[in-house]
């Protein structure tokens, strides 16, 4: 019977947990042993300290569930302490280790399942899939990891926070308060000693085929940095949206709000496969300046992102849905009425390049002339601002469709950007939002 042993990375990756920092990090490419490894120190945790409690939390429900639960869980389970039972509660989620430790499997979009998470304390959080998880969750959960529990020899379990994703781009909190040591919100540094992180990439994995290395080299080279390097991603040369301005221009909170826009831009998917539907809630404050207050994107079939728009609407009482016509004419209108046939639509037409419409939107962005910057982000919105790092001068430089970042566009343009005539011409002129 072949005997059990983590792989490198997960031994250094086990050894930094049981250190002394609080919070620990995990990040790198895909299928690098990421998940098994934290779920491995967290049954380790639970078995070291009867009636201890834990919690394994991701965005979607359904994920944390079948990926987690039903698959890794057992699997790390029967690799590493093959001869120790538990029961599984499937209902509410949770397993019963011997001597009563508990480890919690928590779905983040699911109020119920959040009330009954946040009405409990615990000594191990692990956040599975970060790139999903709003900073403002994380905040939350780190409230409940504060469960006082004895080991078996005696001393104190000592509280421990785990984090795991393949890396986006360099606003996300997680490089922020992991490999800058600041916090997100304000960029202070954080206390010496309490973060630490792992780095761990597929070629770090030797259970992986051959193939699938070959495969991930195969990818557009963004792509193949985050999943196959693991690595945080940069914006592109000559970018439209200079990551450091949308920092420089980001808000905790927007003034009272005179319009709320919702860019659309559909999609031909069935919710199975093909482009996302881009939706992005944009609001104009009393000092005339816009502020992104969403990003509702979603891969849905045309009832289902339909409602999804009609709801954001409801959600942030908008003035307006801004939808490209481009795709579908009528039948994108259409589409949102169906759900709800009182909901204001304008259709607009992509009659220039993608690049050459985000150009003056991205002008909102930038401190000029001694005037501030008139476009600010309410929080991050990480995959949103990594389309945006994609837009140069020559074009989307990305893979796929700028879903996302084209919904903003045309939401902005709607608030903040209108065409005039130049005077003594019959061309029109671009006028950004009046100084």
């Amino acid at each position: 019977m072949p005997t059990f042993s983590l792989t490198a990375k997960q031994q250094e990756l086990r050894n930094t947990a049981a250190g002394p920092a609080r919070h620990i990090l995990g990040y790198g490419g895909s299928r690098s042993g990421k998940t098994f490894g934290f779920c491995y120190c967290v049954a380790t945790r639970a078995l070291a300290a009867p009636s201890s409690r834990h919690l394994i939390a991701r965005l979607h429900n359904i994920d944390v569930r079948q990926a987690v639960m039903m698959d890794t869980w057992p699997a790390m389970m029967r690799a590493a302490y093959p001869g120790v039972p538990y029961t599984q509660n499937k209902q509410d989620q949770f397993i019963t280790l011997p001597d009563g430790a508990e480890v919690w499997f928590g779905g983040l979009d699911d109020k119920e399942r959040v009330e009954k998470i946040l009405g409990k304390e615990f000594s191990t959080i692990y956040s599975n899939e970060c790139s999903q998880i709003a900073y403002d969750t994380i905040l939350t959960l780190r409230t409940r990891l504060a469960q006082n529990v004895k080991r078996r020899d005696g001393r104190d379990l000592p509280l421990k926070a785990y984090y795991d994703l393949n890396p986006v781009g360099r606003s996300h909190w997680t490089y922020r308060e992991f490999v800058e040591g600041v916090r997100p919100e304000n960029r202070l540094p954080l206390p010496s000693g309490t973060r630490a992180y792992v780095t761990l990439n597929p070629d770090d994995n030797p259970h992986l085929p051959a193939a699938y290395l070959e495969e991930l080299d195969t990818l557009p080279e963004r792509q193949r940095q985050r999943f196959k390097e693991g690595k945080y991603l940069s914006e592109v040369p000559g970018t439209l949206w200079p990551q450091d301005r949308i920092d420089a221009a980001r808000r905790a909170a927007p003034p009272q709000l005179t319009r709320v826009v919702i860019g659309v831009d559909p999609s031909g998917s069935d919710g199975m496969g093909g482009d996302s539907q881009g939706i992005v809630v944009v609001g104009k404050g009393v000092d005339g300046h816009a502020y992104v207050l969403d990003d509702a994107t979603c891969k849905r079939s045309p009832a289902g992102w339909g409602r999804q728009v009609v709801d954001t609407f409801g959600k942030w009482r908008a003035d307006k849905v801004v939808a490209e016509a481009n795709y579908g004419g009528a039948m994108v209108e259409s589409t949102i009425k169906l759900a709800d046939s009182t909901v204001p639509v304008k259709l607009v037409t992509a009659s220039r390049g993608k690049h050459v419409r985000a150009e003056p939107v991205a002008g909102l962005y930038e401190d000029r002339e001694g005037f501030p910057a008139r476009c600010h982000h309410i929080g991050t919105f990480v995959e949103l601002e990594d389309q945006m790092a994609m837009f140069t001068t020559d074009g989307y430089q990305g893979s796929g469709s700028p879903d996302r970042a084209d919904a903003l566009v045309w939401a902005l343009t709607e608030l903040m950007v209108k065409s005039e005539p130049k005077p003594g011409s019959g061309r029109t002129q671009t006028i950004v939002g009046a100084y």
